[in-house]
């Protein structure tokens, strides 16, 4: 299921680059870093990083650590909010890509000044690369979090869009595959969580992180919650694969087996209570007419137990894409997760 038709992958990059194309204020300075802060006239990094941060609401509150990134305008949606784009050199990885970044309406509300909030990385299908799809406004996933937000569905999340593959060529299955590869395991759990870390008010626990995505960037969801439960605590997993299977791994089965969310989540099921295990939440979505919906019931059935929590989603005329995975999410995937993450804490 990694691998979404070359038309349908044609399609969500051409809509994707058409709203991009459209967007009047594409390459503008844009910032993150206060409540009611617009990019100042100097560019980002002058002007509202001078100011002193507020001091946090909770002891749980991460502020931003620095150094800041300069971002662009990708996107911008109809409340105002903006889809910003920099691009990351990842210190522990070694792997340089693009990661796109979405601060809800709430992030820049006074009240929430001194709150932290939950962040969700969002993956794509396909090789992810050079471009991540959710970065779009086509497919409606950061103005649906704003609608969903508002009716008490959702958690306000900050969106995180990282490129998946390091090329177009190859899936990597978001891990460190030895011979030479480049470490997108790394990439993903450590040097995207830090970059967040280090330009917005987050969560210093595993309760205020989590990943979605579909397909290819559904299975890297997965494995990235099950591998480091220290460090995420859920997941929306879309019609994914549930065993890595790179040909990249050839020579290599002992690295790819450490890589298997079958595996991972049968030792996280099997170790006893009060063993320092963490819970994590495994929300699986699938529509009618693809494929693998059995193998996510099996999955359920045989790993569900213990701090391992699930739910499926089984969507309805549901088929292998994005927009089936969006409404999914606002069927109850999106409220179930939201159940489990800290939200935003507003000032007393």
């Amino acid at each position: 299921m990694k691998r979404l038709s070359a038309v349908l992958m044609a399609a969500v990059t051409l809509a994707s680059a058409a709203l991009a194309s459209g967007c009047s204020d594409q390459g503008d300075p844009v910032t993150f870093d206060n409540p009611g802060a617009s990019a100042p006239a100097g560019g980002p990094g002058k002007g509202a990083t001078d100011r002193p941060a507020p001091a946090r609401v909770d002891t749980e509150t991460l502020l931003p650590t620095g150094p800041r990134a300069r971002f662009t305008t990708e996107n911008s949606l109809d409340d105002g909010t903006k889809i910003g784009v920099t691009t990351l050199h990842g210190k522990k990885s070694g792997f340089t890509g693009k990661v796109w970044v979405w601060a809800p309406k709430q992030y820049f509300d006074p009240k929430y000044a001194r709150s932290g909030f939950p962040v969700l990385i969002a993956l794509p299908g396909g090789n992810g690369y050079p471009n991540n799809y959710w970065m779009g406004t086509d497919l409606k996933l950061q103005s649906s979090i704003s609608k969903w937000s508002k009716a008490g569905k959702s958690l306000p999340f900050i969106v995180v869009m990282p490129v998946l593959n390091p090329d177009a060529e190859n899936y990597y299955d978001g891990s460190d595959i030895p011979a030479g590869q480049p470490k997108m395991g790394t990439w993903m759990t450590d040097d995207v969580p830090e970059f967040v870390q280090a330009n917005f008010r987050t969560f210093k626990s595993r309760d205020g992180w989590a990943f979605m995505g579909s397909s290819s960037g559904g299975f890297v969801g997965l494995k990235s919650v099950l591998k480091r439960p220290d460090r995420f605590k859920a997941v929306i997993a879309s019609g994914p694969d549930t065993v890595p299977d790179s040909p990249l791994w050839a020579g290599h089965e002992k690295e790819k087996q450490a890589n298997n969310p079958e595996r991972l989540a049968k030792a996280l099921a099997a170790r006893p209570a009060g063993s320092g295990r963490k819970d994590v939440y495994l929300a699986f979505q699938v529509g009618t007419e693809e494929s693998g919906l059995g193998s996510l019931r099996t999955f359920v059935r045989t790993y569900g137990k213990g701090p391992v929590k699930t739910r499926l989603q089984v969507i309805q005329g549901g088929e292998h894409n994005a927009k089936t995975y969006v409404k999914g999410m606002g069927d109850g995937t999106i409220q179930w997760i939201s159940e489990h993450i800290r939200g935003p804490v507003p000032a007393p």
